[in-house]
């Protein structure tokens, strides 16, 4: 279905309707748009509305970042120049609208990096859109450390309209996709391909089943059991646009930050667009339905829901 022919539901007309207010305040010099934060649960809708909403914006000094690119950047800005207004300065020039997708704060290391770089973006009056499956009170969730993030809530709800998009329907279980990471396919079963490449990443040397002709296929232990992080995985995401991950077990056999870096690594395919197959032991029902809460694993198994799911045949050849 085209962009142009969805209906939108209340809560999406609801948002598309302030986005579009936003998108003719856009350059005025004294009277800045105020920002919007759009939440809800994976699928609802909130992506497609800020593609709609960036692609009409009628300026050439508009940013768009996922939250997990954005923040690799900014990290790697910071040791390079020294400082975060500097680092920022790298990445957004001029900008007057600014767009993150995937919004979030998990870590408390993470939040104080965070609450400083709302403070220079809402000091340089630069009008935030973001979306994100959490409402901002809701962001750092943690109960031990929840209160340090309260004055930068408070700043977000200062700065920006929050809006619930969050419709009974999730469009992704839908199906329609057929390219980029909805190309992929999730199999019930066993990874055929065999044969040893070294890929290094994150200082060492991964040992994946295939690299070449930027296709890689890997074993999940060997890429989640390590100790990478979502900047490692965007930049092998740089060098790979076809990815096969095998021997994907059930998830609660695993620990929690296997499982996170599975998330990382479906967020950053998902952004970018980039095929995905998976191999794994269980169907997509039961891989992740009896692991302890793990952040955004919900949006991780609703995203892995676009795939067309297989199941081998028993018996089936396993040689490459």
């Amino acid at each position: 279905m085209q962009t142009s022919e969805i209906v939108l539901d209340h809560d999406q007309q609801r948002a598309a309707d302030q986005l579009a207010g936003i998108a003719g305040r856009l350059g005025r010099r004294w009277r800045r748009p105020r920002g919007l934060y759009l939440y809800g649960g994976p699928g609802r809708g909130k992506t497609m509305l800020m593609d709609r909403f960036f692609a009409a914006a009628p300026s050439g000094r508009k940013r768009r970042f996922h939250f997990h690119s954005f923040f690799a950047r900014l990290n790697a800005g910071i040791h390079e120049y020294g400082g975060i207004d500097a680092a920022a300065d790298a990445l957004l020039g001029d900008a007057e609208l600014l767009c993150f997708d995937e919004f979030h704060v998990h870590d408390a290391g993470d939040a104080r990096l965070v609450a400083r770089l709302l403070d220079t973006l809402f000091s340089r009056r630069i009008t935030l859109v973001v979306t994100s499956n959490y409402p901002p009170q809701e962001l750092l969730p943690n109960p031990f450390t929840h209160s340090i993030f309260v004055p930068t809530i408070a700043r977000i709800l200062e700065h920006l309209d929050v809006l619930p998009v969050n419709g009974p329907q999730d469009y992704r279980s839908l199906g329609g996709r057929h390219t980029g990471f909805a190309a992929g396919r999730y199999t019930v079963g066993v990874c055929e391909t065999r044969g040893v490449a070294e890929v290094p990443v994150a200082h060492r040397l991964m040992q994946a089943r295939k690299s070449e002709n930027g296709e890689l296929t890997v074993d999940f232990a060997e890429l989640c059991g390590i100790p990478i992080s979502a900047a490692d995985i965007l930049e092998l995401a740089g060098r790979f646009q076809r990815w096969t991950l095998c021997e994907v077990p059930p998830l609660d056999t695993v620990e929690p930050d296997w499982v996170m870096r599975l998330v990382y690594l479906v967020d950053v395919l998902y952004d970018a667009d980039l095929e995905l197959s998976l191999y794994a032991a269980v169907p997509p029902t039961e891989l992740g339905a009896a692991i302890a809460r793990v952040p955004d694993l919900y949006r991780t198994l609703s995203r892995l829901g676009e795939l067309s799911v297989e199941r081998q045949q028993e018996g089936a050849a396993t040689s490459g």
